[in-house]
């Protein structure tokens, strides 16, 4: 199966930019209600992953609890947890499956490392469900 047909494309997709201020990624993490990003450098190419978690310690350690500092400090500058694993648009199901299991979205990268848009565990899930159920009446 080709992992495409789970993909949410890049221009579905809520992404920060690299140069982003930590006041933008905020917002827009309020308002996609995501609780984690895919950062994208300028040329398109995925280069982490914000989580509200990197954010919180940022203002704490970075900002000394002003939110008004947010706007003066850049996302590059905060410590990332953890950067989602992306897979490469050819990669198989079961590797696609099995980063899945540890990331809520898995960054797809063409060949020369551009995001393309995202796969939520969420999405693999739900098919995998649907299946299920559907072998299931089968019997």
């Amino acid at each position: 199966m080709n992992i495409l047909f789970f993909l949410t494309p890049k221009a579905n997709c809520a992404y920060l930019k690299a140069d982003d201020s930590m006041r933008q990624a905020l917002e827009r993490m309020e308002s996609a209600r995501y609780s984690a990003l895919p950062i994208l450098k300028k040329d398109g190419s995925y280069c982490g992953t914000l989580t509200e978690g990197d954010l919180l310690w940022a203002i704490k350690n970075l900002c000394t609890m002003d939110i008004r500092a947010t706007e003066d400090h850049g996302i590059m500058e905060i410590a990332h947890r953890r950067d989602n694993r992306p897979v490469r648009v050819d990669t198989n199901i079961e590797d696609l499956m099995s980063t899945a299991i540890d990331q809520n979205f898995v960054p797809v990268v063409d060949d020369r490392n551009t995001f393309i848009g995202i796969i939520t565990r969420k999405a693999i899930m739900q098919y995998c469900m649907e299946h299920y159920i559907s072998k299931e009446i089968q019997r």
